[in-house]
């Protein structure tokens, strides 16, 4: 390991200058980044963390904070199935390892988890870059109604309770040919700004706000989170939305997000609660 804590494993490298091999600002990332292995091409960097926990022979705790970041993925995904495009050169594709069962009340840090890398990345981009973004529930980061970044949150689980959870997300740097699926849904911060973004500076500000934010989880402080989470989230209030239910197709209005992290909706004079599934915004 180098003194950075960048781990290079040769094999899966490219040739060509890596483009995070700088040194990492120890003193800013707190618990994360103890150790940073960089690929150039992986089929998806959550599948790397996930075997980093499942090998780890100390327990997911030893490997709290490590994090997987490639150039680019083949089989990148997001939620519920869905596919990220992970063209190289052109994203931030990282996966972190994290234990938020640690924490006094493991449920809630839990539960608040894609809540607060949400607040995290927005605030990482806005201050690596000063674009500001719009969370929309649950995890996605958007710009002017199109998707600039997306999180993946997949729990590593012993009996009943949750070992760790590795924590993907995806951000967007510089324009690609997206699929025609894709193409007027997608934006990337390059595409937004109108000029180059270091990746390096993104990848360090994100981490660096990660950090904050699951010190946040870990002491407790859900209330800071939930309030930054809201404030950056127009389509909570007063959005329509329609997604599946076992009776069939439903349609609301949103009306906010509780203290645990789920899509309130109002349909008619009731409020229901979200806390997982396809949802189609208006």
């Amino acid at each position: 390991m180098r003194d950075q804590g960048l781990v290079r494993p040769e094999a899966m490298l490219s040739e060509q200058p890596v483009p995070y091999d700088k040194p990492l600002p120890r003193q800013r990332l707190g618990r994360l980044a103890s150790r940073v292995l960089w690929f150039e091409t992986v089929e998806s960097t959550n599948d790397i963390a996930a075997s980093l926990v499942a090998g780890a022979p100390r327990g997911p705790r030893s490997v709290d904070g490590v994090v997987v970041v490639a150039d680019a993925q083949t089989a990148g995904r997001g939620r519920r199935g869905h596919t990220w495009f992970s063209p190289p050169g052109s994203g931030l594709y990282v996966s972190v390892v994290l234990t938020p069962g640690q924490a006094a009340d493991a449920v809630r840090a839990t539960a608040l988890l894609t809540i607060a890398a949400g607040v995290a990345l927005a605030e990482a981009i806005e201050v690596a870059t000063g674009l500001p973004v719009d969370l929309k529930w649950p995890n996605d980061l958007y710009v002017s109604r199109r998707k600039l970044a997306g999180i993946l949150a997949e729990a590593s689980v012993a009996g009943s309770s949750i070992d760790a959870v590795v924590l993907g997300y995806g951000i967007n740097i510089g324009p690609a040919a997206y699929p025609p699926d894709l193409a007027n849904r997608a934006t990337s911060l390059e595409s937004e700004l109108g000029r180059p973004v270091d990746r390096h500076d993104v990848f360090v500000e994100t981490l660096a706000r990660l950090a904050v934010r699951y010190d946040d989880l870990l002491a407790g402080r859900f209330d800071g989170i939930l309030d930054a989470w809201r404030r950056r989230s127009p389509s909570a209030i007063g959005a329509r939305i329609q997604w599946t239910t076992p009776a069939g197709r439903a349609s609301a209005v949103t009306a906010g997000i509780d203290d645990d992290g789920a899509l309130l909706v109002r349909t008619g004079e009731h409020i229901e609660r979200i806390v997982a599934g396809e949802i189609a915004w208006s």
